[in-house]
């Protein structure tokens, strides 16, 4: 069931609103905690803007304060947000079933009337989004032991979604902002409303494209063709903005302008991977750094076949492996600025098949949700 609401009338808001209630009350399993709409509304001072803590195109998170004293982090869905019913209940059913250091966790929600409300864990350092890449955040310094203690720990949080829950779980967001940090900087991955269950028994899932523009695996923006691949092109994007410091959608360039990726690969060719390295790092193991980029590489190979399985990116990243970078092509783009942010095909990528594969960028998917 959509509960997409843009130019519904009110009684057709209405009547969404009691399909999804009664969707829930039939539908929520049986170990997730029910916390009333009064006591969050308490929580949170009646969902004050001095408890905002974060905002998207699903709604708004706020701190709050349980009344056995558990501070938690309060997720309200609008009424109008492109998450609804459908994407409640899946974030519901999937994180209530699976524990995980690395995975955040749920502590209950709220389904009363029109109110779609998650309740997760509180976790003081906010996200990567916030911690790294929010040019007023300056107060938060991510040294490079803490940057590469979010890589593998996120990794480890994808490996166990991928290869140990049964089913597997394809996140389908991976992105800066749905990297949770705790009072320690460990990270756990947030926001399931995406997420998709994917049997041993299937090849990959033909489904709705939605996701975050710069992180989207081309064969996913372009095709709807979903494998778990699609996580580790995202996750090969957010290795490069944690160690260059900017977003993807960073644009380099003026008369041919290139995203955060096509940036990296063509430093990559020219030797000088090293450039793009966030200058507030200061001191850090050159070498080191330079294999997590190039990890990232072959993480976004524009063949989904061609990337490594999130276990293989862990070993890449924590094992001190000779990379085979032979096998390394051109990534995969889909970007927004149109043909402009196509590299040019390099001599590393004179094969026409590969280069046929390269880039997908200059498509417009109408369909991709706004975050």
């Amino acid at each position: 069931m959509s509960c997409t609401c843009f130019g519904s009338s009110t009684l057709e808001k209405k009547r969404i609103s009691i399909r999804a209630d009664k969707e829930l009350d039939i539908d929520l399993p049986e170990n997730v905690k029910q916390i009333s709409f009064n006591e969050l509304r308490s929580a949170s001072d009646d969902f004050h803007s001095s408890n905002r803590i974060g905002r998207g195109g699903f709604g708004t998170v706020y701190k709050g304060t349980l009344r056995n004293g558990v501070q938690v982090a309060i997720k309200k869905l609008s009424i109008e947000s492109k998450q609804g019913a459908r994407e409640f209940l899946t974030e519901i059913k999937t994180i209530s079933n699976i524990r995980h250091p690395n995975l955040v966790e749920l502590i209950g929600c709220c389904s009363q009337k029109a109110n779609r409300i998650l309740v997760y864990e509180y976790l003081e350092n906010n996200s990567l989004d916030h911690a790294l890449l929010d040019p007023k955040k300056t107060s938060v310094h991510l040294d490079w032991g803490k940057r590469s203690s979010i890589c593998i720990g996120t990794a480890r949080g994808l490996q166990f979604l991928h290869e140990e829950a049964v089913p597997h779980i394809v996140h389908r967001d991976i992105k800066a902002s749905n990297i949770l940090l705790d009072k320690d900087f460990n990270p756990k991955i947030g926001d399931f409303g995406l997420a998709k269950l994917f049997p041993d028994d299937i090849t990959h899932i033909s489904t709705r494209i939605a996701g975050t523009t710069g992180y989207l695996a081309p064969e996913y923006a372009l095709g709807g063709q979903l494998t778990l691949k699609a996580d580790v092109y995202s996750f090969g994007v957010l290795i490069l903005e944690i160690v260059s410091g900017k977003r993807s959608s960073t644009v380099f360039g003026v008369e041919i302008s290139v995203l955060l990726l096509g940036r990296v690969w063509e430093l990559y060719e020219e030797g000088k991977l090293l450039d793009i390295v966030d200058p507030r790092l200061g001191d850090y193991p050159q070498e080191e750094v330079l294999r997590y980029m190039k990890v990232a590489l072959f993480c976004t190979q524009a063949a989904a076949n061609r990337r490594p399985a999130m276990s293989q990116v862990i070993d890449m990243l924590t094992k001190n492996i000779k990379l085979n970078e032979k096998l390394l092509t051109a990534p995969g783009f889909y970007g927004g600025l149109g043909t402009s942010d196509i590299p040019s095909v390099s001599k590393k990528t004179s094969n026409a098949s590969t280069s046929n594969e390269m880039s997908f960028a200059g498509i417009s998917i109408t369909k991709i949700t706004p975050r």
